[in-house]
């Protein structure tokens, strides 16, 4: 079967009102943020407390490698999440799946805040864990796809990625959020932290619902799904788009997971690994102070985040795929350098490892989002965009903190985890040279450059 090509939506509609501009942005990326809010709280909890409190083991190291491996099972759910919301998005509207999604991730967040410790309950409590991480990374899997298509829908062609980015600035800010949650957490007596205070973060996600629930409720569904039904009507409902897009774009599936894998491998290994690294004692870890690791975090995000911007407004002006590489080769020769770095073993020695980290990788995460929903037409978009997300994020942010782990019990050399983190980026770079330039500014060029009498399309 012919693989399709089409790189763009259907014909521009007009912007939004300005008053609707905040809103779109807020709503595109208030799931995503909710998203790597739980993710990041999760990882945090794991490395800090959750091990005690849910796993039971003599070793304490292979302790919180148990706690990663259930923060890998919301990954393996979320390519499941991805086709299933897809589905709904793709022939329902992007709406609609957003906040059935959003209420399922929130849910499961609130959830994990209740749960019984091993301690009450034994061998249930973890996997009464297990089973909420599984439901939020199905939820979690539907969120991508559908925000970023509902986002770069309502933008002007010229303008996509940085609607496109408040989805990617989901993932810093979330972050942040978490950190900044366990950050007040920490200065509770360390008893009350282990007893009861880790459940405060999670219970903050209800709070979230409640805003993200009306904040949603007053967005309009996408301009080109509004097409899509004006000329379709009822047969939109009897569409196959996930048949369809494994059918005809499986390559681009493929080749989209594959760039997704070394920037997941990355920032999940700064996020979460990187924290129990530092935390841990000798000769496991570095051995230093949770608050103070967990401020250094906090302004590597807000690094992250920035460069998120630059490389979004970057890609829209210059193309997808330039930026793109940038951010790649970037990140490659960043984590040969990071964990070097960080093993002196101060906090200014730190701090600087997860700048660098976070700078480099926020230029290939600022346009992804939209560039991956640039890549298949309107009627597969959330399914194929969520679908090769999830894939990359699956073998990527899934198994890298595991991994990492492993590397550190058995090689105590933390260099070794960077060759492993440039192998993964290296697959990015390879990827990303057998897609195609998606950048509306740039693809019409190139037509108008090969057939002066093409205006150029969406």
């Amino acid at each position: 079967m012919t693989e399709q090509t089409s790189t763009a939506a259907p014909a521009t509609s007009p912007p939004p009102a300005r008053s609707g501009l905040a809103r779109i942005a807020i709503a595109s990326g208030v799931g995503t943020s909710l998203e790597f809010y739980d993710f990041a709280i999760y990882g945090t909890a794991t490395t800090l407390v959750l091990t005690d409190t849910f796993f039971r083991t003599d070793d304490a190291w292979f302790g919180t490698f148990l706690g990663l491996a259930t923060f890998a099972i919301g990954f393996l759910m979320a390519p499941l999440g991805a086709a299933g919301f897809g589905w709904v998005g793709d022939r329902y509207g992007r709406r609609f799946a957003l906040l059935l999604t959003f209420i399922g991730m929130g849910a499961a967040t609130v959830l994990m805040g209740v749960l019984p410790t091993y301690a009450q309950i034994g061998v249930a409590a973890p996997l009464l864990l297990v089973v909420l991480r599984m439901c939020h990374g199905l939820f979690r899997g539907g969120e991508t796809g559908g925000a970023a298509a509902l986002a770069i829908e309502h933008a002007p062609d010229e303008k996509r990625a940085r609607y496109g980015v408040f989805v990617a600035l989901g993932s810093p800010f979330g972050t942040i959020l978490a950190n900044l949650a366990f950050a007040a957490v920490l200065f509770l007596p360390e008893s009350s932290v282990e007893s009861w205070g880790w459940r405060l973060p999670f219970l903050a996600g209800g709070i979230a619902i409640v805003i993200g629930i009306w904040i949603r409720r007053g967005v309009a569904e996408s301009p080109v799904f509004r097409q899509m039904v004006r000329e379709e009507g009822e047969a939109l409902k009897d569409r196959r788009p996930v048949v369809d897009v494994l059918r005809s774009n499986w390559r681009r599936v493929l080749l989209a997971a594959g760039v997704n894998i070394g920037l997941n491998s990355c920032t999940f290994a700064l996020v979460t690994f990187m924290m129990s690294y530092a935390t841990s004692a000798a000769p496991d870890g570095l051995g230093l102070p949770r608050q103070e690791v967990v401020n250094a975090s906090t302004l590597g995000l807000l690094v992250h985040a920035a460069s998120n911007v630059v490389g979004a407004w970057a890609s829209d002006r210059f193309g997808r795929r330039p930026v793109m590489f940038t951010g790649a080769l970037s990140s490659l020769l960043a984590v040969l350098v990071i964990f070097p770095l960080a093993g002196v073993g101060t906090m200014g020695a730190l701090t600087g490892a997860l700048c660098l980290g976070f700078a480099t990788t926020g230029l290939l995460f600022g346009p992804m989002y939209t560039f991956f929903t640039e890549l298949f037409p309107r009627d597969q978009r959330q399914t194929g965009m969520g679908i090769a997300f999830h894939l990359g994020a699956v073998l990527g942010g899934g198994i890298s903190p595991l991994v990492a782990n492993r590397i550190i019990a058995s090689t105590g050399d933390a260099l070794n985890v960077g060759y492993y983190l440039a192998g993964a980026c290296a697959l990015s770079v390879v990827c990303l040279w057998a897609l195609p330039e998606t950048a509306p500014r740039v693809v019409g060029k190139v037509r108008l450059k090969a057939d002066p009498g093409d205006a150029g399309v969406r």
